[in-house]
């Protein structure tokens, strides 16, 4: 009896470890690769619908074994900074790929490291909480599976709107940061604006920030921005998370954005 149920065992596993280690095996050793970090509309908030539920074609994620695998939403549930996995929904990281794999014809690979309500502050190098440290080890583990860093997307900013001046020098210190570290001084970074309608309960609301983001380039090279303007939003306007509808267009937008500086 022993014997028989270890080998329907057996018989049952085979055909998985061998789907396993052939999704491995074809994964592309020439992914353009990007880093998607920041607070939780970079996460992710938005309503995943099921027709979101599909898994990308050409696009891959890097996993918590440190691999890359067939990209599907939620494509933050592998951030090792993220909060609990059911608050990962749908963040602009998705449309972003399925634009870039479309005007590309190239394999794109995601890391998708953020978390949600995280300050500014929480990024910068040597900070307690260690995110950048977090997202600099998710690139080199990316990298050795084989590509390059073409970009990084930098959707943050909810949690420090309040001082943009303050924002505007530590966002040119987080950068320069991963361009030293990362041995790559013109790496593309884009950023993008947060909500246009005020849940500050401050009258000037989003508006100083949204307007410093704009002319990132003016103060850090190789830089973009991207507008939120006419995005919707999750709930409603006491909320700073986008929708469904605002999510997909906000990546489309990143992905414009991307492909004017890489090509």
């Amino acid at each position: 009896m022993n014997r028989f149920f270890c080998f329907l065992l057996i018989l049952f596993l085979t055909p998985w470890t061998i789907s396993a280690q052939g999704t491995k095996e074809n994964i592309p050793s020439n992914l353009d690769i990007y880093l998607c970090i920041g607070q939780s509309n970079m996460a992710g908030r938005a309503k995943l619908t099921p027709e979101l539920m599909d898994t990308l074609p050409n696009v891959y994620l890097l996993n918590d074994k440190g691999c890359f695998e067939p990209a599907a939403n939620p494509l933050n549930r592998y951030s090792t900074v993220r909060k609990e996995l059911s608050m990962q929904r749908l963040g602009p990281s998705y449309a972003f790929a399925k634009k870039m794999v479309q005007e590309t014809k190239r394999p794109v690979g995601l890391v998708v490291n953020a978390r949600g309500g995280s300050s500014i502050n929480s990024w910068l190098k040597g900070s307690n909480d260690g995110y950048y440290e977090q997202a600099l080890v998710q690139v080199r583990k990316a990298l050795k599976q084989g590509g390059t860093l073409k970009a990084i997307l930098w959707h943050q900013g909810e949690a420090d709107c309040g001082n943009p001046d303050a924002y505007k020098e530590k966002l040119k210190q987080l950068v320069k940061s991963f361009r030293e570290d990362l041995n790559n001084p013109e790496l593309p970074v884009v950023v993008g604006q947060i909500s246009q309608w005020n849940w500050t309960k401050r009258k000037e609301g989003t508006a100083p920030f949204n307007k410093m983001i704009r002319k990132v380039s003016s103060f850090i090279p190789h830089t973009d921005w991207v507008s939120t303007k006419d995005l919707d939003c999750y709930k409603d306007e006491t909320d700073p998370h986008f929708g469904t509808k605002g999510q997909l267009l906000l990546g489309e937008r990143y992905a414009e954005k991307v492909l004017r500086m890489i090509r």
